[in-house]
This record gives C-alpha cells, structure tokens and sequence, in this order.
C-alpha cells in the first residue's frame, strides 16, 4: 500500500505550480511589452520616412519656383506641365508645373469650349452638351436653362438634391462635383485641365494640355511633341504664350526605400502682398503611400 503524500509535500507541489504559471504570465507580458514596442518602432520609422518624403515633394516645389524664375530662358522650367526629374538628400523627384492661363477657366469658358473637353474625356455629345450647359447654369445670375440642356433649381429639385444652381462663380474647381449631372469618374477626368484663376475665355496654347489644345480643335498630341522638342527654356515658334504667374504645381518624391509623397498645389507669385512670401498658396493637397 503507497504511503499518501504529506501535507508538506503537497505544499511544495503548489508552490511549484504557482511558480511555474508566474514564469509563463511574466513570459507572455515581456512577449507582449516587446512586440508592442517593435510595432511602435515600425509605426515610428514608417511615419517618419513620411515626414522626409513629404520634406523632399516640398522641396520640389520650392526648387520648381526658383527655376521658373530664372533669367535665363535657357534654365528656366516652362510650366507647360511636361516632366522635370531632379534629385534631393537621395529623394528622386519629378515635378510638373502648369501656368493657369493653360487651363480651361469654368467661369470664363462658353459652354462649346466646356461640352468639346468632356466629350474628349469619352462622354457622348449630346450628354457633353447637357453637361457643359448646366456648368453655365450653375454660374450665370439667371433662371433660364441653356438651349442644348442644363440645370436650374427645377432640375435639381427634379433629383432629388437639396440645393439648386448656385447663380454665382466657382470659387474652386472642386465645385464641378455639386454641378448635376456630374460623376467622380469623369470629374477626375478632367479636373487636371480646369481652373478658376486664369480669367480667360480661351486657354493660352503654349501652356495647354494636349487635351485642353484637342478641345481647342487643334492638334494636341502634336503641338506637344513639338513643343517638348523645343527644349525646356525656348517656346516653340509662334507660341511664346503670356505667363499668370499663377501655377499648378505637382512635385512627387520617391525615396530609396521606395517611400513616397505627392504635393499638389496652386501658388500665385508674390504671396499676394503678404511680407516675406515668395508665393501665395491658392490650393495645397498631400498624400504619401508607402509604395
């Protein structure tokens, strides 16, 4: 018969298992404690090789304004929105600069300059037409709806939308999206070619898109290969074009490690008065994606 075990041996098989779970618990929260600290390590490094990216797409843009305002034609970036590779603190970063003036202005332009550009943007004439003709809608001061089609307060209401035409100016480009009849896909279609601040009713040709210059009815395509030809401080013959000094600059860096950061912005030259502004910045977008 097995002699039972005393009370102090079963004691010390307690305390044992108590130690035991103690190693294990400290074991998991040491486990925990490091890879808490390692993600917050990565999440650190991750955040600031945004911040250096971010650095890097600014400095493009800063270097982009003193490249156009060099008094050499043969230096000079011309902001007709070709690219312009430069490198910085190991950053490579490509930046394209486009005078306003290039652009289709949605409060200057008639609805037959506005309908040729979304119809080259892939959309059906006779809706381009509509569509130009509620972008007049939403600006002019009256009630009556455009020959080809537009939008009105009715139109609106008809929609189901809880406001009407706005009767007043654009102040933004982003504006376009609250216009009837627009959608997200083509509005990303052909934001890149509109602008607010140029003034005119027909873009300057020198700094226009292909895109712009085909709703122009010329030849885009080949207007821009013959002016990239040209070389980066001449114009190309005939088409010196009259510079706003306002611009849409996009600077995008890429970092060793493949990290990188696109700045999109519109500057007026000058800082609008302001002292100790070499620019005044109109509109400024940031975004960053690790790849």
């Amino acid at each position: 018969m097995r002699a039972r075990p005393s009370g102090h041996a079963r004691t010390r098989g307690t305390a044992l298992i108590l130690v035991l779970w103690l190693i294990v618990l400290l074991t998991a929260l040491v486990g925990g404690f490091a890879m808490a600290a390692r993600t917050e390590h990565l999440q650190g490094r991750v955040m600031v090789r945004g911040v250096v990216a971010a650095n890097a797409a600014r400095a493009g843009l800063e270097y982009a304004m003193t490249r156009l305002a060099l008094p050499d034609q043969r230096l000079q970036w011309r902001p007709d929105g070709r690219p312009y590779q430069w490198r910085y603190a190991g950053a490579a970063i490509e930046v394209r600069v486009t005078d306003e003036n290039g652009k289709i202005d949605l409060n200057q332009a008639d609805p037959q300059l506005l309908a040729a550009l979304i119809q080259k943007a892939g959309v059906d004439a006779a809706v381009a037409s509509r569509l130009a003709g509620a972008i007049v809608d939403w600006r002019d001061t009256d009630t009556l709806t455009q020959p080809a089609g537009g939008g009105e307060d009715a139109d609106y209401a008809a929609a189901g939308l809880p406001y009407g035409a706005k009767d007043a100016e654009f102040e933004g480009v982003a504006e376009l999206e609250q216009v009837i009849g627009m959608t997200p896909a083509l509005f990303a279609r052909i934001e890149p070619h509109l602008t607010v601040y140029s003034g005119r009713s027909r873009p300057d040709p020198a700094f226009a898109s292909a895109e712009v210059l085909d709703a122009m009815g010329l030849n885009g395509a080949d207007i821009v290969a013959q002016r990239r030809g040209a070389g980066d401080g001449a114009p190309q013959a005939g088409m010196a074009g009259v510079g706003s000094g306002t611009y849409s600059i996009q600077s995008r860096a890429r970092l060793a490690d493949g990290r990188q950061s696109v700045l999109r912005a519109v500057v007026r030259v000058g800082g609008g008065g302001l002292p100790g502004m070499a620019y005044l910045p109109l509109r400024w977008e940031e975004g960053s994606s690790p790849r």
